[in-house]
C-alpha cells in the first residue's frame, strides 16, 4: 500500500509535529488496514489557524466558531474515486487547527503529536465514512481511532 499525501501549512503560528508527513502516512495506513482496505490511497491535510478554520466552518458547515478539524470526504459510503494518473483511492481533503490542537493537547494533558494525531485519525474515518450521531455511531468510531493509535504506540 502507497500513501499519496497533498499536505499544505497554511499558518505561521506554531510548528507541526515532528516529522509529520510521516505521522500522515502511518495514521492513514493504520486506519486504512483496520477497515481492510488495501488500496494505494491519497489525502490531502491543510493546517490552518483558528481564525481559517472558523471561516471554513461557517462557510461548509454554518456554525461561526473554530473547530478543530474538519472533514471533506470524497467518496460516498461505497466507493472511492480514483486517481486516474496512480491508481489511489482518493479518501478526502483534512483541515486541523494547529492552535486549537495545541490547547487540546494542553487541556488533556497530553503532546501536542498526540492530539494531531488524534485528530489526524478521526478525520481519517470519517473519511472513510464514519460519523458519531449516535451513541452507537460514536463507540464504534471513537474505539476504531483508538485501537489505531494505541497500534501505533501514540498514546496519552
Amino acid at each position: 500500500m502507497k500513501i499519496f499525501i497533498n499536505y499544505s501549512n497554511e499558518q505561521d503560528k506554531l510548528e507541526p509535529p515532528e516529522d509529520f508527513e510521516r505521522l500522515i502516512e502511518i495514521c492513514t495506513a493504520a486506519a486504512l488496514e483496520e477497515e481492510e482496505i488495501e488500496d494505494d490511497a491519497e489525502v490531502s491535510i491543510t493546517l490552518v489557524d483558528n481564525a481559517r478554520i472558523r471561516e471554513l466552518n461557517n462557510e461548509f458547515r454554518e456554525i461561526d466558531r473554530e473547530t478543530d478539524v474538519l472533514s471533506f470526504p470524497m467518496g460516498d459510503d461505497e466507493s472511492f474515486e480514483v486517481d486516474p494518473d496512480t491508481d489511489a483511492i482518493l479518501l478526502g481533503d483534512i483541515v486541523i487547527s494547529l492552535e486549537k490542537a495545541q490547547a487540546q493537547a494542553e487541556e488533556y494533558g497530553h503532546s501536542f503529536t498526540r492530539e494531531v494525531a488524534f485528530l489526524l485519525t478521526h478525520s481519517l474515518f470519517h473519511l472513510l465514512g464514519y460519523d458519531h450521531m449516535t451513541p452507537e455511531e460514536e463507540t464504534e468510531m471513537f474505539a476504531k481511532q483508538e485501537k489505531v493509535l494505541q497500534k501505533l504506540g501514540i498514546t496519552r
